[in-house]
């Protein structure tokens, strides 16, 4: 009879809404009744792939498949409790508290998407590859593949790099807007790491300029001493880089020629990897 009772209660507990057949209720996989206006919500907040893109009420109703006319309630209700910032045109981007749980969600992806690529690259050259990613106001090292040699160029996955010295941390900074770039430099820092580190803003300036046109970031010695790092950007879109790889290796086994194959193989692997992280923005 208790038994009975208990079961009696818990179907009297059940909201009326959450009984299957509603329009506000979804029944899933464990049999749990689901709320789709909360669903239709995150799907709205996981339209946003593409890290600081403002997307209008149409590209969201294309991404969500959702009348603009409900969907405007959904975004003025995220708005209001700062899940989302409306911008001066109309559109809307993510409010901070959520940026940095979807930038970590991105860097892990594109982290898993890359890693077959470094084990390649290493393999190839025999040295060690990585990959590094913006996140916000700093460019952190994400993933990388050590070469073998006794005698080896090795880096820290977190190691935050800087936006002027290291080659990575050249190739993701020189893609971005003259305000992200400042904010960049000016949270790191500009100092000498090694007698080699250049330090002088308008030759800085200028390395980004060359970056932007020839797609490829050189650190000699500049990040740390008797290192040599070549890397490219990975464009996510048109001149949209939130990520880059290298090859790094000892100053002793440098050569022109050996530079040459580095980065013929980095802007080869760059590009097609760049294919990939367009359609995750789709």
């Amino acid at each position: 009879m208790e038994m009975l009772e208990s079961q009696n209660k818990i179907r009297r507990r059940r909201p009326k809404a959450a009984r299957p057949g509603t329009d506000e209720t979804k029944v899933s996989k464990s049999g749990l009744y689901l709320s789709k206006a909360i669903i239709r919500a995150l799907n709205v907040l996981e339209s946003f792939r593409q890290i600081g893109r403002p997307l209008s009420l149409t590209d969201i109703s294309v991404r969500t498949k959702l009348p603009e006319a409900s969907l405007f309630r959904i975004l003025v209700t995220l708005e209001s409790q700062e899940y989302l910032v409306q911008m001066k045109d109309g559109s809307y981007r993510l409010a901070p508290k959520v940026l940095w749980g979807v930038i970590h969600d991105r860097a892990s992806a594109i982290r898993d998407l890359l890693h077959p690529q470094l084990q390649s690259l290493a393999r190839e050259f025999d040295e060690t590859a990585s990959s590094g990613f913006l996140y916000g106001d700093r460019i952190q090292c994400i993933d990388t593949v050590e070469s073998l040699r006794d005698v080896r160029a090795t880096t820290r996955i977190g190691r935050v790099l800087p936006p002027y010295a290291s080659s990575m941390g050249k190739a993701i900074t020189a893609f971005q807007s003259r305000e992200t770039i400042d904010k960049l430099i000016e949270v790191y820092g500009l100092f000498k790491r090694t007698e080699h580190t250049v330090i002088d803003r308008q030759h800085i300036f200028q390395d980004y300029e060359r970056i932007r046109i020839e797609g490829v970031a050189f650190d000699r010695g500049e990040a740390t001493d008797g290192g040599v790092c070549i890397g490219v950007p990975v464009l996510s879109g048109p001149d949209s880089v939130e990520c880059a790889i290298s090859i790094s290796f000892p100053l002793v086994r440098y050569s022109e020629k050996l530079e040459r194959e580095v980065v013929a193989a980095l802007q080869r692997t760059a590009k097609g990897l760049s294919l990939h992280l367009e359609q995750l923005m789709d």
